[in-house]
């Protein structure tokens, strides 16, 4: 702990300057979520704190970013949704998906895969981020001109009969929990049917109505009816957050801008009196422990999220990691990825137990933080504490802070969070690439980000692997000693071949990995072989790696090259290749040892001394 307390006054300036600066993002991560910006803080609170402490990254500041809340919004909507549109009744659910999550992050750093989620493809990288820019921007127009749908009340009364239904069949799975449900006597139905008030039939409609117009094709559908009912004011206090936001920089980027906007554009509302609508309110004092996440535990209400909570695992670690790099950069360190996941697992967990939002290592904070001072743990921890101290002393404060406000601080997100690298190079890409790109950013943002990833690896995969049969067979050759010549790789190394033989020897040199994606193009080679051949020299030394279906085309190959009379001689046969031909038997049993040359040259003698010409 002694480094930790190196260069304290950089340190504390650091994390105070981080804080402040993550104060508006995570107010406005935890609405754009749907759990409120509380959410938000108290997962920057607990993740900042935690991470730092653990993690292994000196400089991060760790907290809730744009693309670990927009997966969150999806699993929040989806577990609401199951719950009868019951928030009380889904919060449980929903933080114990969130701890998984961080469960699943230290396990990741506990097997030491941190240094291997440097290999998810850059086209599924950048269409995730340019889907979560887009996500942004779609869902902040409504907050942005005013518009929420529990105040449309011609919108939310569509939805009465179907409240109704929700609330019948509430009614009928009570019954048949309690084994009184007859289907032929339905009096006891209808008493309690008679006992729904019209206002748990307006709250039903009005969660009904919030969930049609939520996520992105909901957020578009209610574009029309926000237009005609727009708040000139809540429209012209986004634009003027967005305006100060990039104008701001222009003037000096000592001063986070974003502060800046929340601060002057939230005291005009409220020393004008403006008719604005405020955030929820933010509870002051120390955030409590959700107990709720432990009671009534049922397996089954969180099974369809696990593939979800790995998924923000993994994208938490990429966030993380990805920001690591960045802060190694800055600083000339190096950090240690697998105690980075760690430390963030650690952090997601806690801030579960906590009600707070997962978060991952935040690229803008930590850049603030090192050019604020910042060098060690302490700084991360500092940001933690003061955003603890603004919760306790200044939530009443905070909570008059305007919903438009953290529209447009979301709308300067959204717009910066977008990979333009990316979308520049699209001209000059691959078009298998930008295949993948634009099918994950379409996928994220009309459908699941989720399986949007999950399709986009899978895809990434499988071109990937065809490019790599294609080029192994490609350079792949079968081909008679006698027209050795027209072979590319070079045969300096080689005697004279002997010209007694060059009608009988074939050669076939392989380049690159014998894998399940040229399984087929190496059986066609291996077809071209005349019946008049008597020996193959295989040559295997650019084979560096054999699967289990190379390893079965092999012995296909070799089995009936010798039910043919022919026999077959490996070249520099290298170590894993040979060792998955040992295991089983392909040698000695095919291909004795003898018949195993350490170069071409030596083959050349064997088949001069053994072989004759039968022509």
């Amino acid at each position: 702990m002694k480094n930790i307390f190196t260069n304290l006054r950089g340190n504390l300036f650091g994390g105070i300057t981080a804080g402040i600066v993550a104060l508006p993002l995570a107010l406005a991560f935890g609405v754009q979520s749907g759990l409120g910006p509380s959410a938000g803080l108290y997962g920057a609170i607990m993740i900042g704190f935690f991470a730092s402490l653990f993690g292994g990254t000196s400089t991060q500041i760790s907290g809730p970013t744009a693309p670990m809340t927009a997966v969150s919004m999806v699993v929040i909507a989806g577990i609401i949704a199951a719950n009868n549109g019951s928030v009380e009744q889904a919060i449980p659910y929903i933080l114990l998906v969130f701890m998984l999550a961080g469960l699943m992050q230290i396990a990741l750093g506990l097997v030491g895969l941190g240094k291997y989620i440097k290999y998810i493809p850059y086209p599924v990288v950048s269409g995730f981020m340019t889907a979560i820019g887009v996500i942004i921007l779609i869902t902040q127009i409504l907050p942005m001109l005013g518009y929420y749908t529990s105040d449309d009340t011609e919108f939310v009364d569509r939805y009465k009969p179907a409240a109704e239904e929700v609330l019948l069949d509430k009614i009928l799975k009570e019954e048949a929990g309690e084994g009184i449900l007859v289907l032929e006597d339905f009096k006891e139905t209808v008493k309690r049917a008679e006992l729904i008030t019209s206002t748990q039939i307006d709250t039903e409609a009005s969660i009904l109505a919030k969930s049609a117009s939520s996520g992105v094709i909901g957020a578009i559908k209610s574009i029309p009816r926000a237009i005609k009912s727009i708040n000139y004011l809540e429209l012209g206090l986004a634009l003027a957050t967005i305006f100060i936001i990039f104008g701001f920089k222009r003037i000096t980027t000592k001063v986070p801008s974003t502060l800046v906007a929340l601060l002057v554009v939230s005291c005009a509302a409220y020393f004008l009196n403006w008719d604005y609508r405020p955030i929820s309110e933010i509870p002051a004092g120390f955030p409590t422990i959700n107990l709720g996440i432990f009671e009534n535990f049922n397996v089954s209400q969180i099974t369809p999220y696990v593939f979800t909570a790995l998924t923000l695992a993994f994208l938490g670690a990429i966030d993380s990691l990805l920001t690591s790099v960045v802060a190694d950069n800055m600083t000339k360190t190096k950090h240690n990825p697998n105690r980075e996941l760690i430390g963030q697992g650690i952090g997601n967990s806690i801030a579960a137990l906590f009600g707070g939002l997962p978060g991952a290592g935040a690229t803008i904070r930590t850049v603030v933080n090192i050019n604020s001072g910042g060098t060690t743990k302490l700084s991360g921890m500092v940001a933690s504490i003061v955003l603890l101290i603004i919760t306790m002393l200044l939530a009443p404060i905070a909570s008059q802070i305007p919903a438009a406000v953290l529209a447009g601080i979301l709308i300067t997100v959204g717009i910066g969070v977008m990979d333009y690298k990316g979308l520049k190079a699209i001209r000059k890409m691959p078009k298998s690439e930008v295949l993948i790109m634009v099918v994950v950013l379409l996928l994220s943002v009309f459908w699941n980000l989720v399986y949007a990833v999950g399709i986009g690896l899978v895809l990434a995969s499988l071109i990937f692997m065809k490019k790599i049969g294609d080029s192994t067979a490609k350079r792949s050759k079968v081909i008679p000693l006698k027209r050795a010549d027209e072979l590319t790789l070079p045969w300096t190394d080689e005697m004279e071949v002997p010209k007694k033989v060059k009608e009988e020897v074939f050669i076939k040199r392989l380049s690159g990995p014998l894998f399940f994606g040229n399984t087929n193009d190496f059986q066609e080679l291996s077809m071209q072989i005349p019946d008049t051949a008597t020996h193959l020299v295989i040559r295997m030394g650019k084979v560096p790696y054999m699967d289990q279906s190379g390893l079965y085309a092999m012995e296909d190959m070799a089995l009936r090259l010798k039910q043919s009379g022919i026999e077959v001689l490996f070249v520099n046969l290298l170590e894993q290749p040979r060792v998955m031909m040992e295991n089983i038997d392909i040698i000695p049993d095919l291909i004795p040892e003898h018949k195993i040359f350490k170069n071409f040259k030596e083959a050349m003698l064997w088949i001069d001394s053994n072989v004759d010409d039968i022509a």
